[in-house]
């Protein structure tokens, strides 16, 4: 028998996506988006760079999004129960 796959990425409820991470991998990596975000915008003031900021964003949520796509439930759109007992 195959090891069960733990999500670091859980379903959104409502909608197509991913919701709060459930792993501390999904943690780390959604900790380090923000600190990415954060730093970025800093170095790079949007107000003085806006294009080198848009790029920095684009990259770093297009990394994001592959991670979340990789390690996460696989994305569908949902419309709350779907018949899952808690």
């Amino acid at each position: 028998m195959g090891e069960v796959k733990q999500y670091w990425f859980p379903a959104k409820r409502y909608g197509w996506g991913w919701g709060v991470p459930v792993t501390w991998q999904g943690w780390l990596v959604l900790a380090a988006y923000t600190v990415t975000m954060v730093v970025g915008a800093v170095v790079l003031n949007p107000a003085r760079s806006p294009l080198g900021f848009l790029v920095l964003t684009t990259v770093a949520t297009a990394i994001f999004i592959v991670v979340c796509y990789l390690t996460g439930e696989p994305p569908r759109w949902r419309w709350g129960d779907d018949g899952k007992s808690k």
